[in-house]
């Protein structure tokens, strides 16, 4: 009788062990998993942190730029820079579409339209645009060509001015 209530003890003691190490062995696994979820995420954030910051550096320029702003209109702008490339004198027109009062301060827009430019005077003009110390944005962009030279362009664009209030 001895043996046997030993023998069933061995075997219950077995059991409980084996009973332990699977819910630990299973505890184990949920925490893995936990970690590598938290990993993916930590990685997500790291990656929405840089591109948080990018974001920001991109907002401290535009403010900067609205600060140095001493351009009174979208006219006085694409005269700026279209002088800046030299091409003032294929500037046919600069209308005014209107003026409107955002958050931050007055937006104008204008049609530009720009006549006989080669491609490279094209890239000039939207690099100008872009650094610009001012806030200004194209809106929309259509290019033809000439009709007196196929090798030259014609430019319509809809450029937006900002300026602080």
């Amino acid at each position: 009788m001895m043996k046997d209530k030993k023998i069933i003890l061995g075997i219950a003691g077995l059991i409980l062990f084996i009973i332990m190490i699977s819910v630990a062995l299973s505890i184990l696994a949920n925490e893995r998993r936990d970690l590598l979820r938290l990993k993916e995420q930590r990685k997500e954030m790291i990656a929405l942190k840089d591109t948080l910051l990018l974001l920001s550096r991109k907002v401290q320029n535009v403010e900067a730029k609205k600060e140095l702003s001493n351009v009174q209109g979208i006219a006085q702008a694409v005269e700026e820079v279209s002088s800046s490339v030299g091409l003032r004198d294929r500037v046919k027109t600069v209308k005014s579409t209107g003026k409107r009062e955002t958050r931050d301060g007055f937006e104008e827009e204008a049609d530009v339209y720009i006549e006989k430019v080669t491609m490279n005077e094209m890239v000039n003009i939207f690099y100008r645009i872009k650094n610009a110390p001012m806030v200004l944005t194209v809106k929309k962009v259509t290019v033809k060509k000439s009709f007196e030279n196929p090798e030259l362009l014609n430019i319509s664009l809809i450029l937006s001015f900002l300026k602080n209030k």
